[in-house]
């Protein structure tokens, strides 16, 4: 394959540069106060700074912006090395996605700063949504799960549809890789997995394939990668909101223009998206608003019945790489449904197992919350 020289010198290039702006940006946060001290929900050791999200966004940033110019500045005898581009509208919604992306990470550093409510985190995330909806990325046609063809026919939803279901997609998405960052890890390697699903799904099991766009979910990929080493293995940096917002909006996008893969991404994201709803349903029935924030997530009642941080990521890990999997290799919607059923079957089953009370201990401080979350 001529292009497998370009794909590698996105993820080179995106990891690469990610790996090199962590310790920057670590430095950056110690800096400007952007910290997490150990108390209430934190159970963290020694003061760890909250600006890896940063790095992130600009290993992911930087590689897409230089594959969007690049066509320009090479030569034409070289033109055959990129992927060809298909899609009229395919430059507006990559312009679109670099700019709902930078939007997020500002409001992202700034919700690290001054530590805001729900409410301003909800106005950000729908703001984000239009951003996307302007630049064509949204929803407009939507696979009939039970056979072939597409619901609403091949005109696709009506416009009074679109914009409630896709800035829908959007908030949902981004609130749930907030919630899902808790532990070490634990986004980055999920994130990881979704975009290796998705490259696969682009370039081998599309018809045609996805070559250009592929490009997006394998620079996402190289900024995770370089993120990893000082954030799962060695715990010197937290991605924060900056990265949560960030990643959440990315991989809300990839969904929309990957083809309208959006059952892909809820595979391979069902179980932390079944902790969102079960958490909200949770905290109404106790009397509690649904953003407060609390030590009451799957991977933090996990964490308390003893299980071990790494245990819990990578069966994280494993969840969402098997059902990531599932996803590529059954072809029959109904069995995809079934699958699908499955999935929410394990998870409910985990989460009423993880949400028993558990006897206090001396080593288990009382749950103190010191933040919303959306």
């Amino acid at each position: 394959m001529t292009l497998v020289p370009y794909f590698l010198g996105v993820l080179l290039l995106s990891c690469t540069v990610t790996l090199l702006l962590v310790p920057l940006a670590g430095r950056a946060g110690v800096a400007l106060g952007l910290v997490d001290r150990p108390g209430g929900r934190r159970r963290h050791q020694g003061v760890i700074p909250r600006t890896g999200g940063l790095a992130i966004f600009a290993g992911f940033f930087l590689t897409v912006l230089l594959t969007l110019v690049l066509p320009d500045l090479l030569p034409a005898a070289w033109q055959g090395w990129l992927p060809p581009r298909n899609d009229p509208n395919e430059e507006r919604r990559l312009w679109a996605l670099l700019a709902g992306s930078l939007f997020c990470v500002i409001a992202g550093f700034l919700d690290d700063r001054y530590e805001w409510s729900s409410l301003p985190q909800y106005v950000v995330q729908a703001v984000a949504a239009v951003i996307a909806i302007a630049g064509l990325i949204f929803i407009k046609h939507v696979n009939n799960p039970l056979g072939d063809g597409l619901i609403f026919g091949p005109d696709g939803l009506p416009w009074w549809l679109v914009w409630p279901i896709t800035i829908f997609w959007f908030m949902g998405m981004m609130n749930t890789v907030n919630w899902l960052d808790g532990l070490n890890g634990l986004v980055a390697g999920v994130t990881a997995i979704l975009c290796i699903v998705l490259i696969v799904h682009m370039l081998y099991t599309a018809e045609p394939p996805q070559l250009s766009v592929a490009t997006l979910p394998v620079a996402l990929l190289g900024a995770a990668l370089g993120f990893l080493p000082l954030n799962f293995f060695l715990t010197r940096i937290f991605m924060g909101s900056s990265g949560s917002y960030f990643l959440g909006f990315a991989i809300a996008a990839l969904g929309i223009i990957g083809g309208a893969r959006l059952a892909t991404v809820m595979f391979v994201m069902g179980l932390p998206a079944l902790d969102v709803a079960w958490l909200i349903w949770d905290r109404r029935r106790r009397g509690l608003r649904p953003g407060q924030g609390g030590r009451d997530h799957l991977h933090f009642r996990l964490l308390d019945r003893g299980i071990h941080q790494r245990v819990i990521v990578l069966g994280y890990w494993g969840f969402c790489a098997a059902f990531g999997a599932l996803t590529l290799l059954l072809d029959h919607r109904p069995t995809k449904l079934s699958a699908l059923a499955v999935l929410i079957a394990l998870g409910l089953a985990v989460l009423v197992w993880a949400g028993r009370p558990t006897p206090p201990t001396s080593s288990t401080p009382p749950v103190t919350t010191n933040r919303s979350e959306p």
